[in-house]
């Protein structure tokens, strides 16, 4: 009896150390500098150093109300280290944040920077944020929440 219950505690330890996930951290999906990506005819957009398309047309649709007339937009995106991407284009009024999820890009947020659009957008990297150039305007400091510093909140 006393072996029974041995074994059987012995089992029940192997099963449920075989069925706990492995976790690796820490992790930094940050991109070292923002990449620019013109959009195609049919709204799509290809990074391939980061080897990742998708299609932009429901974003400038909700930006600028067109999804037709999309061709040879430039894109500013770049990947904070939690993994946000943030994402604008010149005479855009929004930073938009998207979540990466199963097979698609999730909004997150939209950041409003300019009601008259950003003139000449440029992202950087200032850990633990992203910082937004705007020409000869302060830079912004942004995150996932909005506007951290060099504007309001």
């Amino acid at each position: 009896m006393k072996t029974f219950s041995v074994l059987s505690w012995f089992i029940c330890c192997v099963i449920v150390s075989g069925c706990s996930s492995l976790t690796l951290s820490p992790v930094h999906y940050q991109w070292p500098v923002e990449s620019v990506l013109t959009v195609d005819a049919k709204g799509m957009v290809d990074e391939t150093r980061y080897n990742m398309t998708f299609n932009v047309k429901p974003l400038l649709f909700d930006e600028t109300a067109d999804s037709v007339h999309v061709s040879g937009i430039e894109l500013r995106i770049i990947r904070d280290a939690s993994g946000y991407y943030y994402i604008t284009a010149p005479k855009f009024k929004n930073v938009y944040v998207f979540a990466s999820d199963e097979g698609k890009l999730k909004l997150e947020r939209k950041i409003l920077i300019s009601e008259a659009g950003i003139a000449s957008p440029a992202f950087n990297q200032r850990p633990p944020y992203i910082q937004l150039l705007n020409g000869k305007e302060k830079p912004l400091l942004l995150s996932r929440g909005g506007i951290q510093q060099g504007g309001q909140k």
